[in-house]
């Protein structure tokens, strides 16, 4: 069990999505960054699907009812324990009674804690995914608060080894070892992503492609877990047209009548019907979810073919990562 003692700016409880039922207009929803969820996951000998905290800018205070094993991966949330810094992206054993405190984010925007076994809340239409504007899924639909506790259900095999191997009288013991660099998102406040074309790239007109891809966007303050707005060179297309609503999805870059894109994110809607300029490679979702109010985006066109080579060798790699871990624990 995971009691919140003070909550973070915006704590959920998410997976990787409620899939199957956009027809009906629910939402995927899911976690914002899956590729620092997916790494958490697998650090502590849990299946990739299992539910962790997301945890944004700010994070919470955390008190641990039992012994437990944990990861945390994605934006750096600055974690510690009795004033000493919990390192990240490895797995770490945390003593019953202990208290995990995250702060304001040092880089990044957006964190990961993965617990062995995986976070306990209902499935709702086979996802335990938070979607806070319905009121859905996660603990009653909604942001954590404090006085929360959240249950953690049966660690699987491989983490019951980790724990016992890390098991420690202090606080908390962290791995003496770490992923591979090559493992790990760069973070900073200026970041490149890739983009294919959109359906409606054609229907802009030449200055305003020329400026999509040239010319940098500022994350604006308006952008939270439905879509990023983004400021910069105004874009328009050639000439005026009345569109049918059509399926979107995360990454599709929508630009409405102002000319200022939208990129859509994890909680997005369905369908829309704004004009799409681009559509982000998967390769990339880390970058848009670690990226904050204020910081730069700059686009570089990727062929369909290469985001498909990109994403292949992503997979590929944490196959490999899967391999390492449990070949360690054998």
């Amino acid at each position: 069990m995971i009691e919140i003692s003070k909550p973070g700016l915006h704590d959920t409880v998410q997976d990787l999505g409620r899939h199957g039922y956009q027809t009906f207009g629910v939402i995927a929803g899911g976690a914002m960054d899956p590729y620092a969820h997916r790494i958490a996951n697998l650090l502590v000998g849990n299946e990739e699907t299992e539910a962790t905290l997301e945890m944004t800018l700010v994070g919470p205070r955390l008190l641990f009812k039992e012994d437990g094993l944990i990861a945390i991966c994605g934006g750096d949330l600055t974690p510690t324990m009795e004033g000493l810094p919990v390192p990240m992206w490895r797995p770490v054993f945390i003593r019953k009674g202990s208290e995990l405190r995250f702060g304001a984010t040092k880089e990044g925007c957006r964190a990961y804690l993965a617990v062995a076994g995986g976070l306990d809340v209902p499935i709702v239409l086979g996802s335990r995914s938070t979607y806070v504007k319905a009121g859905l899924g996660g603990l009653d639909g909604r942001a954590l608060i404090k006085g929360d506790v959240v249950q953690v259900m049966s660690a699987s095999g491989l983490a019951e080894v980790m724990k016992k191997r890390l098991s420690s009288d202090a606080s908390f013991r962290a791995a003496d070892w770490q992923i591979a660099q090559k493992f790990l998102p760069t973070l900073s406040n200026h970041y490149e992503i890739r983009v294919m074309r959109g359906r409606q790239y054609a229907l802009f007109d030449e200055a305003s492609r020329h400026r999509f891809w040239n010319e940098p966007f500022t994350v604006s303050s308006q952008s939270d877990r439905m879509g990023y707005r983004i400021n910069g060179p105004a874009l328009h297309l050639e000439e005026a047209e009345e569109m049918i609503s059509e399926a979107v999805t995360y990454g599709s870059i929508q630009v409405p009548a102002d000319g200022n894109p939208i990129i859509l994110a994890a909680d997005r809607q369905t369908t829309g019907g704004y004009p799409k300029i681009g559509q982000l490679s998967s390769i990339d979702f880390t970058k848009l979810a670690q990226a904050k109010a204020g910081d730069q985006l700059l686009f570089k066109e990727v062929t369909i073919e290469e985001s498909h080579r990109l994403f292949t060798k992503q997979e590929m790699n944490l196959k490999v990562l899967l391999a390492a871990i449990r070949n360690r624990f054998s």
